[in-house]
C-alpha cells in the first residue's frame, strides 16, 4: 500500500474528525501494547489481530498507520515519553535536594515507570530491536536522548561542586546501557533483588562516576 487512506472528515457523534482519528490512533496503541507487549509480540502480530483488538476495522488502520512498523515505531516513542515524563517530574521536585538523593528520585522514578507495566520494557528492550534499519536508527536516537539528560545533569552537578567537571558522553552511554541491561533481567526474573535494591546499585555506580576515586566534593 502507497500510503494510508484518507480519513473522513466533518462531525459525527458529537467528536470532530480530528477527535475521532486521535481515538482511533490511542486505540490502536493500546491494542499494540497488549500484542506487541504480551503475546504474541510483534512479529507474530497481523493488521487484522490488531484491528480486532483495537475494536477497529482494517480500512480504519491504513487510515491511521501504512504497516505495523508504523505502530510499533509509535508505540515505543510512547513509552519513552512516559518514563521521560516521570523522570522530568521527579527532577523538578527534588532539585534542591543533595547528589545523591535526586539521583534516586530520577532512578526511582524512570524504574517504577517502565518496570510498572512489563509490556512497556519488552516493547523498549525486546521487541524494538533488530526489526529494520529505520526503527534502529529511532532506537538509538531515543536512547541518545536519555544520554544527553544524564550529561546535564553532570554537567550542573560539576558547576556545583558536586561532581567531577570532565566530558561525562561516553560515561553516560556505557551507564544507560547499565541501566537498561539490568531493568530488563530484573524485570524478566533473573536478578534476585527488589526494585529499591536495584535502583540503590544504579545509584552507586552513577555516584561512582561523578565523584571518582580522589577526588572530593568542592574540588575543581
Amino acid at each position: 500500500m502507497a500510503g494510508r487512506l484518507r480519513a473522513p472528515t466533518g462531525r459525527y457523534a458529537g467528536k470532530s474528525a480530528a477527535e475521532r482519528q486521535a481515538e482511533r490512533r490511542r486505540r490502536f496503541l493500546d491494542a499494540a501494547l497488549r500484542l506487541f507487549g504480551d503475546t504474541p509480540g510483534y512479529r507474530g502480530t497481523t493488521v487484522a489481530a490488531l484491528s480486532e483488538a483495537a475494536g477497529l476495522s482494517t480500512r480504519q488502520f491504513y487510515e491511521e498507520f501504512r504497516t505495523l512498523e508504523d505502530v510499533l515505531a509509535a508505540l515505543h516513542l510512547q513509552v519513552n515519553d512516559w518514563a521521560e515524563e516521570a523522570v522530568v517530574a521527579a527532577l523538578a521536585d527534588a532539585q534542591d535536594l543533595p547528589l545523591a538523593d535526586r539521583a534516586t528520585a530520577i532512578f526511582r522514578a524512570y524504574a517504577g515507570d517502565v518496570t510498572g507495566d512489563p509490556r512497556r520494557i519488552r516493547i523498549t528492550f525486546v521487541e524494538i530491536v533488530g526489526v529494520s534499519p529505520r526503527l534502529e536508527e529511532q532506537r538509538l536516537a531515543r536512547r541518545a536522548r536519555w544520554i544527553d539528560l544524564i550529561c546535564a545533569e553532570a554537567t550542573q552537578a560539576a558547576a556545583r561542586g558536586e561532581a567531577a567537571p570532565r566530558d561525562y558522553r561516553l560515561a553516560a552511554t556505557a551507564f544507560i546501557g547499565s541501566v537498561n541491561g539490568l531493568l530488563h533481567d530484573w524485570s524478566a526474573g533473573w536478578v534476585d533483588a527488589t526494585l529499591d535494591e536495584v535502583v540503590d546499585e544504579l545509584v552507586r555506580q552513577l555516584l561512582g562516576i561523578l565523584r571518582p576515586t580522589g577526588w572530593t566534593p568542592g574540588a575543581s
